[in-house]
């Protein structure tokens, strides 16, 4: 204990050390006071208060998706890239699923994780074709914290844009502080075509090759420190802890699971594989006759090409998997507009739902909208930009009248200023408003046959069978709420799991099963979501009142099972009433089994 005393430093030691440096770093504009340093001893309380952010409470990945169901599910929001989703959905589930085979069988083998090489992936495609989104949407789904950075804004050693390793520090941030689940994480760098150096040794190309250096490293297997040298803030933390516990700190986090996607545009790249090909005499450019040839170049692409452009070897080596994204065309703009899924008129319908008023879209209205974003050759960013020209003053104007519905036309997209006008005059319009219900009905039947036509695909991705009654339950919120397909479906299966949950507690505690009709789940889904609660806590809500009268006509007449349907669930008193009324009537008579009407 005496040696350990005498190694810390009094208040004014430390004090004189830390301004010290903080002069040498920052001049006489900072400086520290410190009223009082002295370490607490490390008691139970403090070593308690020192557990990492989210430490009890965390949450490991449980990854058990399969490729076909990962594409399945990306299919419904990614209009097109057939191929590009294929290899994601299937290197993607093959990372996940190895770190979670590796994590089974560890400690196996005495060569566990020599040569083990990541599916890091390259991108290839032009702007606007969803490649960040895509991966937003695996990570989301997942349940694994994202991260984005722009190639552009690093270097080898860090300046005003950070260095790479602050991405890795990112996912920590992004996981609430949860080192563990971090370490699961995806960093996406986009632009990263703009590092690629052009053989030269002057000018930006020696700062670029040496970003390519420095993500050498983390991609592949490195422990990063959480605490940044030249960070004040990372320094009072450590001061902080030091304070607390009479312990320094070294909290890291490696980055051996840390999956890294990386994109951009590569322009000209197509002219470097188009000459490798003429030069192997294969003669691929006089076969292309597709829409996009240069997409067709693209997916011939080798690593010799991607050095060619400007590329360390090591750096192109921790890339394996590469995925070639599509230009979008008319039709597949379109085709955006149209998934119920897209964010896009979802958003659009939300903006405009947050002032009471609801709108539709007319088909040939979103064809025109993706003509113009086509226009703008930004691709899936163009229809964001149209759709806000569009109905920028509708929305500046319509809030401050009693207008509540209206129909996007193609005369609307045409002439925006012209039909607001035409709107603000004769807002009652019969043909307009016929127009907007039609829309809507059509909207919810399209939405019921697309989930039907899907039932086998939801039977395998949530393990539960959707009733009509159910379906239609979710279309109405979808339409109602603007969300999407996919968001309302777990909702109504995680409440419906919670219902069966709700229902094995309550005959482990009482002995007494309950059995939800169809109706009865309904009800409960439909209160849940209106009340954003949860199933089991409705069900407890609505049930409080049940445990003392079903305990009393068990012990009465024996009876362990009560079905509950839709009448018990909106008055469950009157229900229990009625039945301990049917029992005292029969004076102690073992009549036939009471089951609610």
């Amino acid at each position: 204990m005496k040696n350990s005393d005498s190694k810390i430093p009094d208040q004014k030691e430390l004090e004189k050390e830390l301004n010290e440096y903080l002069g040498k770093k920052y001049g006489d504009r900072v400086r520290l006071v410190v009223p009082m340093l002295f370490p607490k001893p490390q008691t139970e309380e403090a070593l308690k208060e020192e557990k990492e952010p989210g430490e009890g409470k965390r949450k490991k990945i449980h990854f058990d998706l399969k490729p076909e169901e990962l594409e399945e599910f990306l299919n419904d929001y990614i209009i097109r890239q057939e191929e590009a989703k294929e290899i994601l959905a299937t290197k993607i589930c093959t990372h996940f699923n190895r770190i979670k085979f590796t994590e089974l069988t560890k400690g196996r083998t005495r060569y566990e994780g020599v040569g083990h090489i990541k599916n890091n992936i390259l991108m290839i495609g032009p702007t606007g074709v969803g490649k960040t989104y895509l991966i937003k949407l695996i990570a989301k789904k997942i349940g694994v914290p994202f991260v984005k950075g722009d190639a552009t804004k690093f270097s080898e050693t860090g300046y005003v844009g950070g260095d790479v390793e602050d991405l890795v520090r990112d996912l920590v941030y992004e996981a609430n502080g949860d080192i563990e689940l971090a370490q699961y994480g995806i960093i996406y760098i986009d632009e990263i075509d703009k590092i690629a150096s052009s053989n030269n040794l002057i000018g930006p190309d020696v700062s670029r090759t040496g970003v390519q250096r420095a993500l050498l490293k983390p991609m592949e297997e490195t422990e990063v420190d959480l605490k940044v040298p030249h960070d004040p803030i990372s320094q009072l933390e450590a001061i902080e802890h030091y304070r607390k516990t009479g312990k320094r700190e070294k909290r890291t986090i490696n980055t051996k699971h840390i999956l890294f996607i990386m994109s951009g545009a590569f322009n000209g790249l197509e002219e470097l594989i188009k000459r490798r090909l003429n030069r192997e005499g294969i003669g691929f450019g006089a076969e292309i006759r597709s829409k996009d040839e240069r997409a067709e170049y693209l997916k011939q692409v080798k690593a010799e090409d991607l050095i060619a452009y400007g590329f360390e070897s090591e750096f192109i080596g921790r890339l394996p998997v590469t995925a070639v994204f599509e230009r979008l065309e008319v039709e597949d703009l379109y085709a955006i507009l149209k998934n119920p899924n897209n964010p896009i008129i979802l958003g659009k319908k939300k903006d405009f739902k947050s002032y009471g008023i609801d709108i539709q879209f007319e088909e040939e209205a979103l064809y025109e909208l993706a003509v113009k974003a086509y226009e703008e050759k930004t691709g899936a960013r163009g229809l964001v930009s149209a759709v806000e020209k569009v109905l920028l003053k509708f929305e500046k104007r319509l809030p401050s009248t009693d207008i509540q519905k209206f129909v996007v036309t193609r005369a609307v997209v045409e002439q925006p200023e012209q039909e607001l006008e035409r709107l603000i005059r004769d807002p009652c319009n019969p043909e307009m408003l016929a127009k907007f219900e039609k829309l809507l009905s059509d909207e919810k039947t399209a939405l019921k046959k697309s989930i039907q036509a899907r039932e086998e695909e939801y039977r395998r991705r949530y393990g539960i069978d959707f009733p009509e009654s159910r379906i239609d339950l979710i279309a109405a919120r979808v339409v109602e709420k603007g969300y999407d397909v996919n968001t309302v479906c777990e909702e109504v299966v995680e409440v419906q799991r919670q219902i069966e949950e709700f229902e094995k507690d309550f005959q482990r505690r009482h002995g007494i099963r309950l059995r939800f009709t169809d109706e009865g789940i309904d009800r409960i889904t439909e209160i849940a979501l209106d009340e954003d609660g949860k199933g089991g806590a409705i069900c407890s809500r609505l049930l409080k009142d049940y445990e003392h009268g079903m305990k009393l006509i068990r012990d009465k007449i024996g009876r362990k099972e009560f079905i509950i349907g839709k009448e018990a669930v909106d008055d469950p008193e009157g229900y229990l009433n009625r039945m301990i009324r049917e029992i005292y009537s029969r004076q102690g008579e073992q009549g036939p089994e009471v089951r609610e009407s």
